[in-house]
């Protein structure tokens, strides 16, 4: 019997909507991760009371219930792995794999029966349908009446908004069955109810999204953002995860709550509550409850009274009351010495983090992307200048993210920790020791680094430049093999009408200024050997037989799968330097055999070339006899403008009309390079008012021929 069973393409019922991911089942528990959100369920072996198979609209569900209440729903099973999962089941769970068929006899009475968070509508024996208690989020009684009022699902295309059920009256005195049935409901229902006073209360604090000053009420349950225009209550059990962000400008913090599901401002679903503080803002604290019940319920995480930063009091409240660990920015360091990278994101200009296990992008709107669903990530040239490059992130479910105008020299940095990261860069491949070893099924911030422990590292490690900083002279890098922007110069040059003047402020170095018209010299006179040069491309024959290997070249290509075999994972270039030492160190009698074949390759290239050109001479010779007669017009026609340009000075006595039908030449021979030239000739003659003198009857035949 195997000790784990894995399935995929698993779909998970949660408050009314299937979120599929991944679902394996082990001697420790069942672990199912959401393949969207990468939130991970981890249900302990020793807490599982009941295991129930039936069939369900998908196929065939398996639902667990657990000792304290709690209720699990997975569905996408087929029949046959009932038997695989009954056993397993028995051997590691010590449980018994109900089979229990749902009712399908359409009667609408029944029995109600309460069982931890779940309502079960039954009619005898079996089950019609079954509402989870957390998936309400009202709960209003009439006269002999109850009514749920349902969360809304944004997913779903239609959603259940509203169950009413019918209570009959009972002869017992003193019970109101509409009442007790109101109050199970309520017990167990997601009803957010601000009783009581709040833990602590901060004020005025800046939201970026959504947008405004918020005064945030903390409470056990919830937390409630009260604004002059909107309110919001956020239960924790929504808050996914939580990350504090140092800015760019050193000068302020980022601390982002990442929800599932979103707060709703009519049409507009908010995903990330994104507050922004100052470093310097400082704030004392006092919670609402006795040192007793503080130690109890936060057992030294919280004291009563605190004070310290304003976002270090928030990030350590959140931290606390929702339970989870904050995710700070990894060992990253841009170019500039911040962990985090200038870039644009659609219409808006913001910040790319790379974290430990994603990129996260804030704050317009707000991006996090973990790496175990990147299927590749590219490096593209910039689309206005090569001073900027983009970078593009592809997941696996097929959708991209596009960070443009991020400048040339963070290149480097980012690669580096792209590459260090494994994640498969496009157009290199992926390569053996490449591979992602991320943990299927691990939560994607579970190792993240403490926020506070991270923030004394990052003082220490201020302070200690600060002692050093004499004996460090230039602590910044430029990493100049930046492939995007090698052109950089010439293309500015090329289309730049004054070198000078492109400059963005006049106190460059004086360096810059020396280059930039000589370089503009160079490429005005090297401009007409490159457009030949293209023409030459363009006319090249596809036909023509392909030019014979060398030597090393043909003992490369039959050994470079063996080379990569040898060394996993090496890069272009480093298998480039290996192949030449292993050539390099070659006996001379293996190299001949290499040499042998070159030669046998030379020899049936020269074969071909000779069959090639037999069959193509007739046509090279006419083309050839065409430029030949080409030549001798363009010829011809210039000795005549020069003896024009000599005689048109002494003569002006004919008429206007007959001196533009004489001087006028065709289309064919007026050369590209002289086309200008005559142009501005005939423009000053017509000025002047000067005529040309008749031609000769010869001329006027060889013009006309």
């Amino acid at each position: 019997m195997a000790d784990t069973l894995e399935f995929n393409e698993i779909y998970q019922e949660v408050k009314g909507s299937m979120n599929d991911g991944r679902l394996r089942l082990s001697r420790q528990g069942v672990i199912f991760k959401n393949s969207k959100t990468g939130k991970v369920d981890n249900i302990q072996a020793s807490e599982l009371a009941e295991g129930v198979w039936r069939r369900v609209a998908l196929g065939h569900g398996l639902k667990l219930l657990t000792k304290n209440g709690h209720v699990y729903k997975y569905d996408g099973f087929r029949e046959s792995e009932f038997d695989k999962l009954s056993e397993f089941f028995k051997v590691h769970y010590r449980l018994e794999l109900a089979e229990k068929d749902l009712c399908v006899k359409g009667w609408n009475w029944g029995t109600v029966r309460f069982g931890g968070q779940l309502l079960s509508f039954d009619i005898g024996e079996q089950p019609v349908f079954e509402i989870p208690l957390s998936n309400v989020s009202q709960c209003t009684t009439g006269k002999n009446e109850v009514t749920l009022e349902f969360h809304q699902n944004d997913d779903a295309e239609v959603s259940l908004m509203e169950v009413r059920f019918y209570v009959p009256p009972t002869q017992e005195d003193g019970v109101d069955p509409v009442e007790a049935f109101a109050q199970n409901v309520l017990s167990k229902a997601d009803v957010i109810q601000a009783t009581g006073d709040a833990i602590c209360i901060f004020r005025e604090l800046q939201c970026l999204t959504p947008r405004g000053r918020y005064d945030i009420r903390i409470y056990p349950t919830f937390l409630h953002l009260h604004g002059k225009t909107f309110d919001y209550k956020i239960p924790y059990t929504t808050v996914l995860r939580l990350f504090l962000l140092p800015h760019k400008d050193q000068r302020q913090m980022f601390f982002v709550i990442s929800l599932d599901p979103p707060i709703k401002q009519g049409q507009t679903r908010y995903h990330f509550l994104i507050l922004l503080f100052s470093k310097d803002e400082d704030i004392s604290l006092t919670l609402n409850m006795n040192e007793e019940e503080v130690e109890k319920r936060f057992e030294g995480r919280l004291t009563k009274n605190m004070s310290g930063s304003l976002y270090e009091m928030v990030s350590r409240v959140m931290k606390a009351l929702v339970n989870r660990k904050i995710t700070v920015p990894g060992n990253f360091q841009g170019h500039s010495g911040a962990q985090c990278i200038t870039c644009s994101y659609k219409a808006s200009s913001g910040l790319l983090y790379p974290l430990e296990r994603g990129f996260i992008y804030v704050h317009k709107p707000p991006v996090h992307i973990r790496f175990d669903e990147i299927s590749f990530v590219n490096f593209a040239r910039g689309t206005t200048t090569t001073r900027s490059f983009d970078f593009e992130i592809e997941t696996k479910q097929g959708t991209q993210y596009t960070f443009s105008s991020i400048e040339r020299e963070e290149y480097g940095k980012l690669f580096d920790f792209v590459n260090a990261k494994k994640l498969n860069i496009k157009n290199r491949g992926l390569k053996e020791g490449m591979k992602q070893s991320y943990d299927e099924y691990a939560d994607s911030d579970e190792d993240q680094h403490d926020a506070y422990l991270e923030r004394m590292k990052e003082e220490g490690k201020i302070r200690e430049e600060n002692a050093n900083d004499s004996s460090d002279g230039s602590g910044e890098e430029t990493d100049e093999s930046f492939n995007p922007g090698e052109e950089d110069d010439d293309v500015a040059e090329e289309f730049d009408s004054n070198a000078s003047a492109s400059s963005s402020s006049g106190d460059r170095d004086s360096d810059r200024d020396e280059k930039k018209p000589a370089k503009k010299a160079k490429i005005v006179k090297d401009r007409k050997p490159r457009r030949k040069q293209l023409e030459s491309k363009k006319g090249k024959d596809p036909n023509a037989p392909k030019r014979p290997m060398s030597a090393y070249m043909l003992w490369l290509n039959a050994n470079r799968e063996r080379i990569k075999s040898d060394h996993p994972g090496i890069s272009v270039t480093d298998l480039s330097k290996k192949a030449g030492e292993l050539w390099k160190a070659m006996s001379k009698e293996k190299k001949e055999v290499w040499d042998s074949k070159a030669e046998d390759a030379r020899r049936d290239y020269e074969k071909a070339m000779k069959e090639y050109g037999m069959g193509s001479k007739s046509e090279s010779s006419r083309a050839e006899r065409s430029k030949k007669k080409k030549k001798k017009q363009e010829k011809q026609m210039k000795g005549k403008a020069e003896k024009k340009g000599a005689t048109s000075k002494s003569s002006s006595s004919k008429s206007p009309a007959k001196n533009m039908s004489e001087s006028f030449k065709s289309k064919e021979f007026v050369s590209s390079d002289e086309s200008s030239s005559a142009e501005s000739k005939k423009e000053d003659s017509e000025e002047e008012g000067l005529a040309s003198l008749p031609r000769s009857s010869e001329d006027s035949a060889s013009g006309s021929d």
